[in-house]
């Protein structure tokens, strides 16, 4: 398993050393990181949750976020994304919380960019999880991106609380859906930010190419 892109394009990162841990395959974070603008998160604050392997953070600050927090349960996998923030030379820029996800909303200092996280497809009750969320009060900036990855078996809804979909794609097996948080909800104008949709039509060569590959079988982030 390698970074897909930005600074440490090509280091290696160890894998998931628990079976519950479904590592998200190289392709999906790069078409993840080709839909979005740089801009929405570059020398900000990201949330990695589930981190499994720390992969999707660990792509973030590749791509140039100035911090990460990784939220991971598993003591084995805490370890790995340890080892994987020491290889590609993050660790000033990143904490590793042995918490559980949602004692961690609770918890984090919030005023996140991003929020990346693909759960173990067996959890289910991502409803719930998306609900908290978009409620936790600081969690994340007005036209902060919430990014979550689930089985296509599994469904989202287009609108929790301040958070709405503006992108839904799917890779194999793998969905991935884009949010955008919107303090004022009924009023906000999607100016502030480039639309999801207009990033992934800037890039549509990154894009197509990945949309019909199939998943990696190995389950984490």
């Amino acid at each position: 398993m390698r970074v897909a892109g930005g600074d440490e394009k090509g280091r290696r990162l160890k894998g998931a050393v628990s079976s519950l841990t479904r590592a998200t395959t190289e392709r999906v974070r790069a078409a993840i990181f080709n839909i979005l603008d740089p801009d929405l998160y570059q020398d900000g604050r990201v949330l990695d949750l589930f981190s499994g392997t720390g992969s999707l953070g660990i792509e973030a600050l590749s791509h140039g976020a100035g911090w990460a927090d990784f939220v991971e349960w598993d003591r084995r996998q805490s370890a790995v994304i340890t080892s994987n923030l020491e290889s590609t030379g993050f660790t000033s820029r990143a904490k590793v919380h042995r918490l559980d996800v949602f004692q961690a909303l609770q918890t984090l200092p919030g005023n996140y960019d991003l929020v990346l996280m693909d759960p173990p497809y067996k959890m289910g009750n991502l409803d719930d999880l998306m609900e908290k969320v978009a409620a936790q009060p600081g969690l994340i900036v007005d036209g902060g991106v919430v990014i979550a990855g689930h089985s296509k078996r599994e469904d989202l809804k287009e609108v929790y609380g301040n958070l709405r979909l503006t992108s839904h794609r799917q890779y194999g097996d793998n969905v991935v859906d884009f949010f955008v948080y919107e303090q004022n909800s009924d009023t906000a104008q999607s100016t502030e930010i480039q639309s999801i949709e207009e990033m992934a039509e800037q890039n549509p060569e990154n894009i197509n190419h990945l949309a019909g590959g199939s998943a990696a079988s190995q389950d984490g982030n």
